[in-house]
């Protein structure tokens, strides 16, 4: 069996770029907050067995009543294929159900079912405390900032403005 090659000692190499640090760029900033508010949810809604895209399917289904798939998909940032991805196993769990659209034959409605909706009700509970814990370091006007920020960077509308 060889041995790893030994490698000699050798002056350290330059920086790759003296102006760039990893720890400065927008995108990993992001990631990293990404990252601490994806464990916060995991230990704070884990025990319901949904993910953050099922959990936001559940919600916007629960918000609107009724939405079709097409809309669905758009609403929550979902490509068709993980979208209908995620119906599907909502639908196994028996958290939503659909109908035919009685307006275009080829769309189907979704909505949640008694379960899906008490499901909901409890993830939404639990979700608050998630954002809490997220932005527990900042003050409530950073909060404030961040989020419409953000919601500028995502190209995001206010809530309840077009």
């Amino acid at each position: 069996m060889q041995s790893a090659p030994k490698l000699s000692p050798a002056a350290p190499l330059p920086p790759l770029d003296p102006d760039y640090r990893l720890e400065a760029q927008i995108g990993h900033v992001l990631r990293r907050a990404h990252q601490r508010h994806a464990a916060l949810f995991e230990k704070g809604l884990g025990d319901l067995d949904l993910t953050p895209t099922q959990f936001a399917a559940l919600v916007k289904i629960g918000d609107r009543g009724e939405v079709s798939q097409n809309l669905l998909g758009r609403m929550t940032a979902m490509d068709p294929a993980t979208i209908q991805g995620v119906i599907q196993r909502l639908m196994a769990r028996g958290l939503i159900e659909r109908r035919p659209d009685p307006a275009d034959r080829r769309a189907t409605l979704l909505r949640l079912t008694a379960g899906g909706a008490a499901l909901a009700r409890e993830a939404v509970a639990r979700a608050k405390a998630v954002t809490q814990a997220t932005l527990e370091p900042l003050a409530e006007t950073e909060r404030e900032t961040l989020t419409a920020l953000l919601r500028k960077l995502a190209d995001m509308p206010e809530p309840g403005k077009p």
